[in-house]
């Protein structure tokens, strides 16, 4: 069996090093905010290229720390996407700001900015771009929109750590760019993690307030804030795993790039493809295909692990069955075609073969169905 993903291939690579890495953690005695926690603050700050980098406990926290930290909150609106994870809306909904819905560009599933301005109203406060797939959006035009309506920009990273967007990676556009450290993402620790990067100082201090029970000093707490801290162990992994992000995000690329060439003659595939002067990394190699059901069902068959992102979008779920949505028909039929294909450093290119060989396979015999 060909797994989406296989995170023991990478452990056993790196094992020796995370190994002490962890074991010095317990060690130590020191277990929350503390070295490991500042070293990955400070180097990933400096691999991004922002100014600050702060650790959350998770990816949904960095986003729901960030709208706080922007007093976005009821009766404000956040522009976004309904093809996305849930937690893009979830920490939308949870500040009590409403998610306004944009289409997609049908060609790399991100919002798509010509639909942008439409939305905004008198009641919008941000726009929130996530990065899907590990695909920067066009950032640009979403710039210079928020700069005409006066709007904060809220970056969703969770897939996309090591992107950039015309020589600039991701995360570092907007007021904040909020990341995830789940394990299955490019960067992942062993656990839940995850961060928030700004270049502004206020605002950064306020989310470092904001996780740590909303206060600056100990015991003194200015505000209702929460517990969302990035434990050592965690940090740890990470600062193991970051000097090793580019060599697999390369791996990821490759591997796509691999794929692009061996279903280049697929009838019916369609592959991802690259806006100009991206570099994309890869969290997922999603195609297109028809029959997308029977394909995936038929590839398991054939020892082809697949998986779908995502099947129902945020617009037509019942956590926002509230919300009056408009028409958003790029993104309901990606809903029906999108298949992600198995990718990882670690994917070799003999199961790489096997993979196409199965869709091709596959392809014919749903064409004579």
């Amino acid at each position: 069996m060909i797994p989406i993903l296989d995170l023991t291939r990478q452990y056993s690579k790196i094992k020796d090093q995370v190994d002490k890495a962890v074991l010095d953690v317990i060690e130590s005695g020191h277990y929350i905010i503390g070295p490991n926690v500042k070293k990955l603050e400070s180097d990933a700050a400096k691999y991004l290229g922002c100014k600050r980098a702060i650790g959350v406990a998770n990816g949904t926290d960095a986003l729901h720390l960030a709208l706080r930290a922007l007093d976005i909150g009821p009766g404000d609106e956040v522009i976004t996407v309904a093809f996305t994870f849930v937690a893009t809306t979830e920490a939308i909904g949870i500040v009590g700001a409403a998610p306004v819905f944009a289409d997609i560009d049908p060609d790399t599933y991100n919002i798509d900015p010509n639909d942008i301005e439409a939305k905004i109203t008198n009641k919008t406060r941000a726009i929130l771009p996530v990065h899907l797939y590990g695909q920067p959006c066009d950032m640009d035009p979403i710039m210079e929109l928020a700069k005409k309506y006066k709007l904060y920009v809220v970056e969703d990273c969770a897939q996309a750590i090591g992107a950039e967007y015309k020589g600039k990676k991701v995360g570092t556009f907007g007021e904040f760019g909020c990341f995830s450290f789940f394990p299955t993402k490019n960067l992942g620790c062993y656990g839940d993690g995850g961060m928030v990067t700004a270049n502004c100082d206020k605002l950064a201090d306020r989310v470092v307030a904001l996780r740590g029970h909303g206060g600056r000093i100990k015991y003194y707490h200015d505000e209702l804030g929460l517990n969302s801290r990035l434990d050592e162990m965690q940090a740890a992994v990470l600062n193991v795993k970051l000097p090793y992000i580019d060599e697999w995000n390369k791996a990821r690329r490759d591997i796509a790039y691999r794929y692009n060439d061996l279903l280049k003659d697929v009838e019916g595939v369609v592959t991802p493809e690259e806006i100009d002067n991206v570099n994309c990394v890869y969290h997922q190699y999603t195609i297109r295909v028809p029959n997308r059901d029977n394909m995936q069902k038929a590839l398991k068959d054939s020892g082809v692990i697949t998986m779908i992102y995502y099947p129902v979008p945020l617009h037509k779920q019942k956590v926002h069955a509230h919300i009056e949505s408009p028409a958003l028909p790029v993104t309901d039929a990606a809903t029906e075609v999108v298949l992600s294909l198995p990718i990882f450093p670690e994917l070799t290119q003999d199961e790489q073969v096997k993979v196409v060989e199965a869709i091709k396979q596959n392809v014919k015999a749903l064409a004579k169905a």
